[in-house]
């Protein structure tokens, strides 16, 4: 949660609007679906996950806007210091997921409000 607050903050310090959803990942898949309504309406999703990381490649595969993903460092089974959900991100077959290096909520957040930014307008 640490590393999807920074992105947050940064976000919002850079002057966007940060919409919060915690504990959406594969594992309760239906607690992604009960959020889609708030998804489907964003310029860019920041995905922040452990463990496999396969949670940025199922959100890229189903929104229509880009997806930031962060793999981190901390989680549980064979995390490996954050190279398994690295590298689960960096090959994820969903166009429009890119990929910022571990525990790096600061890269993630600059990136979505810059992309949020060159969308302002564009889906009001």
């Amino acid at each position: 949660m640490p590393v999807a607050e920074e992105a947050a903050l940064t976000a919002e310090l850079i002057g966007s609007r940060v919409d919060r959803l915690y504990d959406v990942g594969v594992a309760g898949i239906h607690r992604l679906f009960d959020n889609w309504d708030k998804l489907s309406r964003a310029r860019v999703i920041v995905v922040v996950a452990g463990m496999e990381g396969a949670l940025a490649s199922v959100i890229g595969g189903l929104a229509a806007c880009p997806v930031v993903a962060v793999p981190t460092s901390v989680g549980y089974g064979a995390n490996l210091g954050g190279i398994a959900p690295l590298l689960t991100m960096l090959n994820s077959c969903a166009a429009g997921v890119a990929v910022v290096n571990i525990d790096n909520g600061y890269g993630a957040g600059y990136m979505a409000a810059l992309i949020n930014r060159a969308g302002e307008g564009a889906k009001d």
